[in-house]
């Protein structure tokens, strides 16, 4: 079924992009559908993702779109990349860091600009009997989302965004735990929030003091 979890949340990442926001990098971009839609927003944006593959397609998908509205992609590990330091008003990283270590998030953050935000869908290993909980009621919903998208997909006219192209991005089982996750972010991320999300997802967010030099 035509149903992903993290584009479900795109809407929700986009409501954490700062007023005013002018330059943007998606981290573990695959195949470049958010770095599209911060690029719409008329948002200078990179791409970076670590798999050559999907950095191609990524290439692909966007060579007929405006210039303007074409984010730059480039193969690279975001944990060894040398990124520009205070520059990006917004980062974005969907279903990647669990792939990274979590002190990945320190060099972006070193790489946001005063006052810009880094969002992180991430994944979380399940442990508790609240992760439990959540993976239960989680499943019908799973199941209607993705007989609702197939129906939508089935009337849809042509044009706009196309599906999901073939090439996907590698898929790696996370490793840390939600509490892990809270736990880190309060000593690299001060300040940040994080809440559970339905669809095994979780979303932390961590605005950089505009003071910050």
């Amino acid at each position: 079924m035509p149903f992903d979890h993290n584009d479900h949340y795109h809407r929700l990442l986009l409501r954490q992009v700062p007023p005013g926001c002018r330059t943007a990098l998606d981290v573990g971009c695959g195949t470049g559908r958010f770095a599209r839609l911060l690029a719409r927003r008329g948002i200078d944006t990179d791409g970076i993702d670590a798999s050559a593959e999907v950095i191609e397609t990524a290439r692909a998908a966007s060579a007929g779109l405006p210039r303007r509205h074409r984010p730059r992609f480039r193969h690279a590990d975001a944990t060894r990349a040398e990124l520009p330091h205070e520059h990006y008003d917004f980062i974005s990283c969907l279903a990647s860091l669990h792939h990274m270590p979590f002190g990945t998030v320190a060099a972006l953050r070193d790489a946001l600009a005063p006052g810009g935000v880094l969002a992180v869908l991430g994944c979380h290993r399940e442990t508790s009997p609240a992760d439990r909980a959540w993976s239960l009621a989680a499943v019908p919903a799973n199941a209607a989302a993705r007989l609702a998208v197939a129906a939508r997909e089935a009337v849809r006219p042509p044009g706009g965004e196309p599906g999901p192209p073939s090439t996907v991005a590698p898929v790696r089982r996370p490793e840390t735990t939600l509490e892990e996750v809270r736990r880190e972010a309060g000593v690299l991320l001060p300040g940040s929030t994080l809440r559970r999300l339905l669809f095994w997802r979780y979303l932390l967010v961590f605005r950089k003091p505009a003071g910050t030099a």
